[in-house]
């Protein structure tokens, strides 16, 4: 297929994605606000006041990353789950793409660049939101840009794999309520990992998203419990182990076959 089709294939899947975020905006983009605007009430105003400080900031600065890429995990991992999902089961519009010449890596590249542009515009709309609240300083807004990009890609690509197999709407969130929730709130986004017993510190060391939040802290903070390198180090082997089982899934149909 040459590439200039496959520029077409990909753009459609990305533009009927963005549409339908930009759309139904109510939907895809407004809980997240509200929910942080509670969560930095909650633990940032009232929680915070109490607390005072945590790794030598201000509670609510340190608990800004962790309720960011919260929406972003959240976000990315939903957006490309229901829209396959859909495109699978209701539209029926995966059938088609499936049995033209569009290569996989093609229709992935889509579906992702749809939760990674959900997830990066929610993540930095909370981040706006968070003004409200305290003035979160950057201390390095380029590690901030990666992972916002890297953490959308790789939950979305997450998401790719959830959609594909789900049967129903509840096969869908029953991933994202009973294992990405947890792990999320088991990451570091309310706490410093130094505060842990050895052995929840060594447990937590196992938690992928631990990584992504201590990497996006310190681009904000410019500390973390973590360094870099393995924060980044995670992403990138994430990003490898789920983008290879997604093509492997496409070309197969494994999950598609009705």
């Amino acid at each position: 297929m040459p590439i200039e089709k496959q520029f077409v294939s990909f753009y459609t899947i990305l533009r009927k994605g963005v549409m339908r975020i930009l759309r139904i905006w109510s939907q895809t983009l407004l809980p997240s606000i509200i929910t942080s605007l509670l969560y930095f009430t909650v633990f940032g105003n009232i929680l915070g006041s109490r607390i005072g400080e945590l790794n030598g900031v201000s509670y609510i600065l340190f608990v800004v990353p962790g309720l960011v890429m919260l929406a972003v995990i959240t976000n990315a991992y939903m957006d490309v789950a229901t829209t396959f999902f859909v495109s699978k089961f209701f539209s029926r519009n995966i059938d088609e793409i499936l049995v033209s010449p569009t290569p996989p890596s093609v229709i992935i590249a889509g579906f992702i660049a749809s939760g990674v542009f959900r997830g990066m515009l929610v993540g930095i709309l909370v981040m706006l939101v968070s003004l409200f609240f305290a003035l979160p300083s950057l201390a390095h807004p380029l590690v901030v840009l990666l992972f916002l990009f890297l953490s959308s890609l790789v939950f979305g690509l997450a998401g790719l794999i959830n959609g594909i197999y789900a049967k129903s709407f509840d096969g869908i969130s029953i991933v994202p309520t009973f294992i990405l929730t947890p792990l999320v709130y088991l990451g570091g986004v309310f706490y410093s990992i130094h505060s842990l017993p050895p052995l929840w510190q060594a447990v937590s060391m196992f938690n992928p998203i631990f990584y992504i939040i201590n990497g996006f802290r310190y681009g904000f903070l410019g500390t973390a419990d973590v360094s870099l390198l393995a924060c980044v180090g995670v992403l990138l082997a994430l990003t490898l182990i789920l983008l290879g089982a997604n093509v492997y899934y496409l070309k197969n149909g494994l999950g598609l076959r009705q």
